[in-house]
Parts: structure tokens; C-alpha cells; sequence
């Protein structure tokens, strides 16, 4: 092993061995706290002090109650930042309380289907309700369309995470498309075995043969939960793995509707500046709900979609779960975990907020400061249609968080960014102890650009300083890498003087003798970056996988949902290998790798190549490795300590 192979090693040993002392995240938080030096902070640090952890997690914030930004920003994020602290000693069960929240939405779902079974009697049901529930049905109507076959199998897909067959650890696309087996029957009543072998011939006439292929019947999805913040955990429920890969198509089909309508599930930027906006202007409110995903109800989706719609979707979720060991049949039509729960609550509050706005005859566009944008639960309206809003969110068994809705003073919350008259009070959160090295990097830079911001990105706010100070001192001197920015958290956010980067040179040594300028003009500054990890697996499913990514693309190889047969691509040569046939371009030209540009012809065949061994590497963020980069200087560093005093 060469000397610098051998340096790196021995970097990564030592940071992987380094514990940084118990009493670096207490000392941490207090400094933090008394940075921000306000009444609030006080409470929190005592609260933290004598062990008060149940009452610090239930600390209440209410923006009415400040009329500073400087005395609302200080105390907002001092009641936040330990709010999803998971090392907190709360007194009680956080799984246990997440159920007992679940079941009590389920009681919720329940009474809603049973008030929509019977709308004469619904005291709900009167007035402008019975307009704008007609009016919503039309809208998702106008919105939705029918989906057809074709839509549902070529956007169906994977999820990322675990499935009732294959564990957490598992879950990548290649293991999902060669072992997943699971699907409820009513789905399987839907799409028979017969029209999954017609609609993916490749994938399962071939599966059924090496691997003796055949579906397991499950009975619905697993509940199991998830950490959420520092009071409760979510509760969510693993599906089974086809269920899921239609679910996702479903989706998909809804993400690509809306987007018509200009809204795109896929960022959250439209929602982040309209929460600026209506802080700004305080014509629009954000709203926010109380466990929306386990609030879907059965009879509303029965309601507001079109039969064919309801069928297709109620095939492919799970009607039962098990809950605590036992089976239990479900009230909400889909959970948290179902590949399009975010997608139908996205859509509903889209199209009953809009028939709200239309009803009240409000113009609604984003030049005139009016207009509704949602993200899942996260919610923007008029102000004006607020009431009226709120009404019909109560006759679909939805809940407000009051909480986190926000309308009567001039903050707003909305995707995770926090906004007061016009400016942003976004704070930070201690979620984990700082136990190892990459984690201090992580809150240091947080700590940093919260003190960035805090001075208008002019300079860093001095009051800050201390505690960064301390975060890097805790860090052994060989670990003590200062970076730019644009790095991420592979080391210590500095300015260029802290960093003091080695610069390249510009020339370099030919072998015949002759200084060649090299063209890289910058500065060499090492930090630490994400590897992905290399597995092996069985070499069906990664092709399958890499196929199906390619098409996703928009390649439109068709090879995925081919006639022709894998074992006609890849021959087995011995019984743990398996490599591509030697005449594998023959196959794959006909479905258009020859009529895309050479290079990239090469370089997917080369993929392909690797993958059909097993050596493509799949991304893991956990391995931190040292790296080096090469970048010029900019104004993007982080500014120099300054206090520039209080400011409204």
C-alpha cells in the first residue's frame, strides 16, 4: 500500500475511533442558550439544567406575544432548539403515546365515515358545505382525469424504503424487482398474475424461472413507528412491496396532474415563498394539520372521486393492518406509508381550498398577493377564505393544528422555513448528543450560518462565536478542517483568512522536462464527503433495476418490458457469476442504445457491464471518506465575526 493510500486509512481509523466527551452536547447547549441571551433561553437552559426535560419539550410559542422581531427571533429559537432532541428523559414511552395518538384519529376516521354514510343527518352538512362538496367532486374530477392501464404500469415504481417482505436494510431496487413477492388479494383480483407477466414479460417470466417465482398473499400493511421530535414518535405502516410499486404510479399520476394546475409536489420553494410573502403582506395564511395522513377517511376519497378512480385506488391499498399484534381493519383509506397518501391529501386540500376562494369570489393570482399553493398538509390560502376553509377541512374529518397555522400576527411557517415581517427566523435543532466528529462539523455549520443570517449575510453575529470556538477546539487539530461553504458538513465552515487553503500551482512537469501551465487556478482544501457503498446481489434484479432507472429517464430503452428474455442477454458462466452474453450489443441495439450519442452509448453499456457483475456501487451517506478539492476563491465564504448590534 502506497504511503498516501496508507495516510488516508489510518485518518479514517482514527476518526471513526474518536468519541467526543458526554459533556460536550450540554456544555453545547448552553452556550447556545446563552448566546441567544433572551428570558426564553433562560427557561430553557434551567428547564435542561435540573432535568425538566418533559416540560422543556412541551414549551408553547405564541407569536402574539412578541411585538420585536429581535425579541420574537430570540425566543422562537430558543423554544425550538430542542424540540426534536431524542436524548431527552421524558418519563414516559414515545411509541406508546404515538399509538395512542394513531388510534385516536382512527376513532376520528371512523365517526367522519359513519357522518358521510348519512348526510341528511350530518349537522355539518348545510349551507355553503353542500355547494362546495358538489364543487370539490368536480374540481378533483377536472383535475384528476382517468387514468388509464398504460398510466398505471409505466409510472409504477419502488419506494426507498422497507416493504412487508424485504427489511430496511434490503430495501434497494435490485433486491425489490428479483425477491419481492408480497401483495394483498384485492389487488391481485385487479391485476391477475397474467397481466403482470404481459405488462413486464422480462421481469417475471424470468424471475418465475430461476427463482420459482410466485406471490405471497399478505393481509395488509405493518404499523410501526418512526422518530418525530422529542415528545412523540409517527407511526407509520410498511406495505406490501407490489401494492407499493402501483400505489407510487398512482402517485405519480397525481404529482403530474396537479403540476398542470402549478403545483409541483416535487419542491417545496413555491410554498417557502408565499409563507415570505404572506408575512410581508399578511393576506395569506399557512396552515398546518394535525396528523393529515391518518385523517384520509374512507368515505371521503368514496365521495370525492370518480368510481373508476375510487376502485383502482382501493385496490391497491391495504384495507387491514396489523396493530400491536393484531389484525385490525382500517377506518383511514391510507396511511403514512402508502406510495400516494401524499399526493390524495395534497389534492384535496388543493381543489377544496380553491372552491373556497372561487365561492367567495376572491381573484386569485400571485401578482395580486391571493393564491393557494399546498404541499402535503402544509397549506397557503387567502386570508379571507380562512373561515370558510376551515368549515369544510371539519365536514372531511381534517383537524387544524393551530399550532402551527398561523394568520392572526405577521409570522409564518410553511416547508420548513419560518418568516416574520418580511424576514426569515428559521432556527436550528440539537436532534442527537454530539457523540462523533461528523456530528459536531454538522451543528457547528449550523450554528454558523444561523450567525450568518442573523447578521444579513454581511457578517457572522459575534454572539456566536464562543460556542463555534468550542465546537472546534472539542475536535483533535489534525481533524480541524476548515471549508468553504459550498462543501456541505465535511468540515468546519470558515472564511478564506481562518481556512488560510494551500494554493495550486499553476504549473506542472511534463515527463520530457517542460513547465506546462496547468489551467487550475484556486486553492487546495481537504474535508471529508459521502461514498457509496459497493454490495453484491443477485444479478437478475440489478440489471432489472438499472434497466427499469434507465427508461425512468427518459431513455426509452423498452428492453425493460421487452419480449426478449433475460437469460438471452446474461448467460451464466458459473454457478455465483453471472456476466453479459458475448453478443449482448446484438440484443440491446434494436431498442435504441445505438441511436443515442456514442459516449453516452459507452458509458451505459459500461454500467451495465459492471452492474451485471455486481460492482455498481449504490449510495450510502454514512461512509465519510477525506477528499480534496480544488475551487476558487469567492465571496460565497462565510463572512468574518462582527457584531453588528441589534437590529429591528
Amino acid at each position: 500500500m502506497s504511503s498516501k493510500k496508507r495516510d488516508k486509512s489510518d485518518f479514517l481509523k482514527e476518526l471513526k475511533a474518536f468519541r467526543v466527551p458526554s459533556e460536550v452536547t450540554s456544555e453545547a447547549v448552553f452556550l447556545f442558550l446563552e448566546s441567544l441571551d433572551c428570558p426564553r433561553a433562560l427557561t430553557v437552559s434551567m428547564l435542561y439544567q435540573y432535568g425538566e426535560h418533559a416540560q422543556l419539550a412541551e414549551l408553547k410559542f405564541d407569536p402574539l406575544h412578541y411585538d420585536t422581531l429581535v425579541g420574537l427571533r430570540d425566543a422562537y429559537a430558543a423554544t425550538a432548539f430542542m424540540s426534536k432532541a431524542k436524548f431527552l428523559k421524558l418519563g414516559y414511552d414515545l411509541d406508546v403515546r404515538a399509538f395512542e395518538k394513531f388510534s385516536k384519529f382512527e376513532l376520528l376516521c371512523k365517526s367522519t365515515n359513519l357522518s358521510l354514510d348519512h348526510l341528511a343527518t350530518n349537522p355539518l352538512f348545510k349551507g355553503p358545505v353542500v355547494y362546495l362538496h358538489n364543487a370539490v367532486i368536480r374540481k378533483i374530477s377536472q383535475i384528476v382525469g382517468e387514468m388509464t392501464y398504460q398510466d398505471l404500469v409505466d409510472a409504477a415504481n419502488w419506494g426507498p424504503g422497507s416493504t412487508t417482505v424485504i427489511p430496511r436494510r434490503f430495501a434497494s431496487a435490485a433486491n425489490k424487482f428479483q425477491f419481492e413477492t408480497g401483495a394483498t388479494r384485492r389487488l391481485l383480483n385487479l391485476l391477475p398474475i397474467d397481466a403482470f407477466r404481459d405488462s413486464y414479460p422480462a421481469w417475471f417470466t424470468d424471475v418465475s424461472k430461476l427463482e420459482g417465482f410466485s406471490f405471497k398473499l399478505e393481509i395488509g400493511n405493518k404499523v410501526t413507528t418512526v422518530p418525530k421530535d422529542a415528545t412523540a414518535n409517527r407511526v407509520i405502516a410498511i406495505e406490501p412491496g407490489f401494492n407499493l410499486w402501483f400505489q407510487k404510479a398512482i402517485g405519480m399520476y397525481m404529482r403530474k396532474r396537479l403540476f398542470r394546475y402549478g403545483i409541483d409536489l416535487n419542491f417545496q420553494s413555491m410554498n417557502q415563498s408565499l409563507a415570505l410573502e404572506g408575512s410581508k403582506f399578511l393576506r395569506l395564511a399557512t396552515i398546518d394539520f394535525s396528523s393529515a395522513s391518518d385523517s384520509v377517511c374512507r368515505n371521503v376519497v368514496r365521495e370525492l372521486f370518480s368510481s373508476r378512480m375510487f376502485a383502482l385506488m382501493d385496490a391497491c391499498r391495504s384495507h387491514n393492518g396489523v396493530l400491536n399484534g393484531e389484525t385490525v381493519r382500517w377506518e383511514k383509506f391510507s396511511s403514512m406509508g402508502n406510495g400516494f397518501t401524499f399526493e390524495i391529501e395534497s389534492l384535496i386540500f388543493y381543489a377544496t381550498a380553491l372552491c373556497c376562494a372561487e365561492y367567495l369570489q376572491i381573484p386569485l393570482s400571485k401578482g395580486s398577493g391571493n393564491t393557494v399553493s399546498v404541499y402535503g398538509d402544509d397549506v397557503i390560502i387567502p386570508i379571507d377564505c380562512l373561515e370558510l376553509f376551515a368549515e369544510m377541512c371539519r365536514f372531511y374529518g381534517f383537524t387544524m393544528n393551530m399550532k402551527k397555522s398561523h394568520f392572526a400576527s405577521c409570522f409564518r411557517e410553511s416547508c420548513g422555513k419560518h418568516y416574520y415581517s418580511g424576514i426569515e427566523v428559521t432556527p436550528i435543532y440539537l436532534k442527537d448528543r454530539l457523540s462523533t466528529i461528523p456530528a459536531v462539523y454538522r451543528f457547528a455549520n449550523a450554528v454558523r450560518k444561523l450567525a450568518h443570517r442573523r447578521n444579513s449575510y454581511l457578517s457572522c453575529d459575534a454572539r456566536f462565536q464562543r460556542l463555534f470556538d468550542y465546537l472546534a477546539s472539542v475536535v483533535p487539530r489534525k481533524f480541524r478542517l476548515r471549508i468553504d461553504l459550498q462543501l456541505g458538513d465535511g468540515g468546519f465552515i470558515s472564511n478564506f483568512d481562518e481556512a488560510a487553503p494551500t494554493r495550486t500551482s499553476q504549473w506542472y512537469v511534463t515527463p520530457k522536462g517542460l513547465r506546462v501551465l496547468s489551467g487550475t487556478e484556486g486553492y487546495h482544501v481537504k474535508h471529508l464527503t459521502d461514498k457509496g457503498k459497493t454490495f453484491k446481489s443477485g444479478v437478475y434484479g440489478l440489471l432489472l433495476a438499472h434497466l427499469w432507472a434507465l427508461e425512468r429517464r427518459g431513455l426509452k430503452t423498452s428492453l425493460f418490458r421487452s419480449r426478449i428474455h433475460l437469460y438471452e442477454i446474461m448467460s451464466p458462466l458459473e454457478s455465483k457469476v453471472q456476466v453479459l452474453a458475448p453478443n449482448w450489443r446484438e440484443y440491446l441495439s434494436p431498442w435504441g442504445f445505438s441511436r443515442l450519442h456514442p459516449f453516452l452509448l459507452q458509458t451505459r453499456l459500461r454500467e451495465i457491464e459492471a452492474l451485471a457483475v455486481g460492482d455498481l456501487p449504490e449510495t450510502n451517506n454514512d461512509v465519510p471518506v477525506p477528499g480534496k478539492s480544488v475551487m476558487k476563491f469567492s465571496l460565497g465564504w462565510v463572512a468574518q465575526w462582527y457584531d453588528l448590534g441589534p437590529w429591528q
